[in-house]
């Protein structure tokens, strides 16, 4: 997924908003251990997320990887890839059918009594032709697909984020000004799909602040793709933007869109983002971490979940070395994990 940091451009801009430019946070819960230490957020705070954890894919990439090294005597790689292996990710189906990984996440939480995290990423000219190129070949082909989505859902506790770029690829102008009016209905009627679910949450994509440094660009794309029948917006996917940058522009951005809530993404933002203009910055950056654990106890009215929505170790693109994006890069992981927020 295309996200240019273009770092001085975005301090700048952050700057001019009030919202702390640096790479660090001071949040506590970074180890990695503490995350039964958050304190939850009052109940009248945020309707949040279904209740519970979020659910562990015991068969992840990362865990099978685990599970190998053991095997081969590389018990110390092992040990610190659990980092990422023991923690809750997010599910990004695959290909035309997304019935098959849905119903593994769900059926797999609701045994544990856990949340299942799930990424609903197929809309029509997807990543605008780069390294995530794809997408539902039609509007009718990706009303169905989300569909298919929404019923193998069933009565299962998942929170979707929805069509990371989607909204933030309009207002940079890469997605192309004739798909917007259609891209607009397809993500409002996703939104109201999959509300038919009793026990779904759903977060309309939003970017990241060094992308869209002016957070009211999103407003009126946010609302004209249905805002208002989300339970909020996601923040960070797949980037690594500090906690407190993170926070700071979620609540500005907020506060235009209805006070709606957001979750954010800092699976990988544990050394912030790669210093300087560059503008792949985005695409396996060096000597990045893990960050903050995922949990629903963050302390911030509007902040309804931390979440490790982009899998960690999976490739963004073949760029440094890396395979094809989602491809599983084990060499990458084990260095998100030494690097880990804490570590």
């Amino acid at each position: 997924m295309h996200r240019l940091l273009r770092t001085f451009t975005a301090l700048a801009a952050l700057a001019a908003l009030g919202l702390p430019a640096g790479c660090s946070s001071s949040d506590s819960g970074s180890d990695g251990t503490k995350e039964e230490a958050a304190v939850r957020k009052p109940a009248t705070a945020s309707a949040g997320p279904p209740a519970g954890t979020f659910w562990v894919d015991p068969d992840s990439p990362a865990a099978r990887q685990v599970r190998q090294w053991e095997e081969q005597g590389r018990a110390e790689d092992a040990e610190t890839l659990r980092r990422i292996s023991e923690r809750a990710m997010a599910v990004w189906p695959a290909g035309d059918d997304p019935a098959p990984d849905v119903a593994k996440a769900t059926r797999g939480a609701v045994k544990e009594d856990r949340t299942a995290v799930l990424v609903a990423y197929n809309i029509p000219h997807r990543d605008c032709g780069q390294h995530s190129a794809g997408g539902a070949a039609s509007a009718e082909a990706y009303r169905s697909w989300v569909d298919t989505f929404a019923d193998a859902i069933g009565d299962a506790p998942a929170l979707v984020i929805l069509e990371p770029d989607a909204i933030p690829h309009i207002v940079d102008g890469c997605t192309p000004a004739e798909y917007h009016a259609d891209r607009y209905q397809l993500l409002s009627e996703a939104i109201q799909r999959l509300k038919r679910q009793p026990e779904v949450k759903v977060y309309l994509d939003a970017g990241n602040p060094g992308w869209i440094t002016e957070p009211y660009k999103l407003t009126e794309p946010l609302q004209k793709a249905g805002i208002a029948q989300a339970d909020g917006f996601s923040l960070n996917v797949s980037n690594f933007q500090s906690d407190e940058t993170i926070k700071s522009y979620g609540r500005t951005l907020s506060a235009t869109v209805g006070g709606k809530h957001f979750v954010m993404d800092t699976s990988r933002n544990g050394k912030g983002p790669l210093s300087g203009d560059r503008e792949d910055a985005w695409c396996n950056p060096p000597g990045r971490g893990l960050g903050t654990p995922p949990t629903d106890r963050t302390g911030d009215p509007l902040l309804d979940a931390v979440l490790w929505i982009k899998r960690p170790g999976d490739s963004d693109g073949p760029c440094r070395g890396g395979p094809e994006a989602g491809q599983w890069w084990p060499d990458y992981a084990l260095g998100l994990a030494r690097n880990a927020k804490g570590a």
